[in-house]
């Protein structure tokens, strides 16, 4: 109970933050640069692999190996079941990704809306479990263990604000009124919350199995951040801004870990 009383909050402040960097549809113009959403995805890709790294990666070799493991064997395993999940989530759910004419999964009869929404959201999944797994882990190691987690959550919390920018900014310049763009790109954060009281109650009774868990989220917001964030972020021709913001979220994740964990 104590672990999902933590993933709750963690995951319920990434999910305000999204909601708060929504909102700045309400203040900003209808065309913003395209630099600006740039460097919005790419801060958003740089604290996610940071995270992947310090936050679950290395700390799934070192439950492993204290557990009596050789540690790259579940973190290599469950990195890649956490790519294949992803892979077959990205193949099956219908979505549309901004910008585009076609959507991809399979065929729907949804709308427009749905389908956009669909496609903010999918890449929200991982960032819920890999905060709600963190946490789980987090409740048999003490403090420690604990700041670590809450390192994870507020990495994860600064780069949904510009990602929530991210999502209602675009969605206002597909014609969405400000309210509606608002909604759409706040509850594209819910999911977090979701999946991280759902990784939470997975994990119970599992403890030979979190560093599998851990290395699993990992591997699904590694395949996140190469399948959408940075193409996205790298639109146009020498994308610098978009770069300049990968390097800035990564070292941001990677000083909060290290300071906090």
């Amino acid at each position: 109970m104590e672990a999902l009383k933590w993933a709750a909050g963690g995951t319920g402040f990434t999910f305000l933050m999204t909601a708060l960097g929504s909102a700045t549809v309400f203040f900003l113009k209808k065309d913003v640069q395209e630099n600006m959403q740039r460097v919005f995805l790419g801060f958003a890709a740089g604290v996610m692999v940071a995270a992947s790294v310090w936050s679950l990666l290395i700390p799934a070799i070192e439950e492993a190996e204290a557990n009596g493991q050789i540690g790259w064997i579940p973190a290599a395993g469950g990195f890649i079941l956490g790519g294949v999940f992803l892979l077959l989530m990205d193949r099956l759910m219908p979505h549309l990704h901004l910008g585009e004419k076609h959507p991809e999964g399979l065929s729907s009869s949804f709308k427009r809306t749905t389908l956009l929404v669909l496609a903010v959201t999918l890449h929200n999944i991982p960032e819920g479990m890999a905060v709600g797994v963190a946490f789980a882990v987090a409740s048999g190691h003490g403090g420690v263990g604990f700041s670590g987690a809450v390192a994870l959550a507020i990495g994860i919390g600064i780069q949904n604000f510009p990602e929530g920018a991210a999502i209602s900014l675009p969605l206002r310049r597909e014609g969405f009124s400000k309210g509606k763009a608002f909604l759409f790109g706040a509850l594209s954060g819910a999911v977090e919350f979701v999946f991280g009281v759902l990784a939470v109650l997975a994990a119970e009774g599992l403890g030979t199995y979190m560093p599998w868990l851990l290395s699993f989220a990992a591997g699904a917001m590694i395949y996140v951040v190469v399948e959408e964030l940075i193409p996205e972020a790298h639109l146009g021709e020498h994308s610098h801004t978009g770069t300049l913001g990968v390097m800035v979220g990564f070292l941001i994740m990677m000083v909060l870990d290290v300071a906090l964990g």
